[in-house]
């Protein structure tokens, strides 16, 4: 995939439409939590991926403001999440039973 601004639009247009349909969800089983659906762990995935795709858009060269507060603003969401992403160095079999609780959760 080119990092170009056009791509980055569709990947924050398919994390917005992911997250609203994750809400619904949400509501049509009886009103769970969003931090108690399984479907958080996908959802910080995806938004891992879009920081970085912004990170490495900004790196290519300049872009608009407006790109520029959009790639910030999924930064900022992206904090608040970052402990659900998958681990990417660490297997499940290989966690300690805290690390598998905290991942899952419990």
């Amino acid at each position: 995939m080119a990092i170009t601004v056009q791509n980055f639009i569709k990947l924050a247009n398919f994390y917005n439409q992911t997250l609203a349909i994750m809400a619904a969800i949400c509501v049509q089983k009886g009103g769970i939590d969003m931090d108690n659906y399984v479907g958080r762990f996908f959802i910080a995935d995806v938004l891992e991926y879009i920081v970085e795709y912004g990170r490495r858009l900004q790196q290519a060269g300049p872009v608009g403001a407006d790109v520029a507060r959009v790639i910030k603003i999924f930064e900022e969401r992206f904090e608040s999440v970052k402990g659900l992403v998958t681990p990417t160095e660490k297997p499940i079999y290989e966690m300690t039973l805290e690390e598998f609780e905290k991942l899952m959760n419990i």
